[in-house]
């Protein structure tokens, strides 16, 4: 099943390495995109939990990675106030 290793940076300029165990996070997110931290946490949600669905309709069970994914990406969301800037897309890399 392709994946994506996709790379954000947040407001404070920190840089994440992210994954994806299905490019269906390509219709959430593009390079070069910026948008609100709490936007990019719903999309975050939405995205994932279609990925790991992916993964549940094609191996039986949906897939931890991605769960572990956004509660890390949940995680880091917390460290900024809900005008504090935004989240930039820097990279999104199919892996198959």
């Amino acid at each position: 099943m392709p994946s994506v290793n996709f790379c954000i940076s947040w407001p404070d300029g920190t840089e994440e390495a992210c994954y994806s165990p299905s490019t269906v996070i390509n219709e959430h997110f593009k390079t070069g995109e910026s948008m609100p931290v709490d936007e990019f946490i719903q999309r975050a949600e939405k995205a994932l939990h279609q990925a790991s669905a992916r993964v549940a309709e094609r191996f039986g069970y949906p897939c931890s990675q991605a769960s572990g994914q956004l509660v890390r990406l949940q995680t880091q969301a917390k460290r900024f106030d809900a005008d504090g800037g935004d989240v930039t897309i820097l990279s999104m890399d199919n892996l198959r």
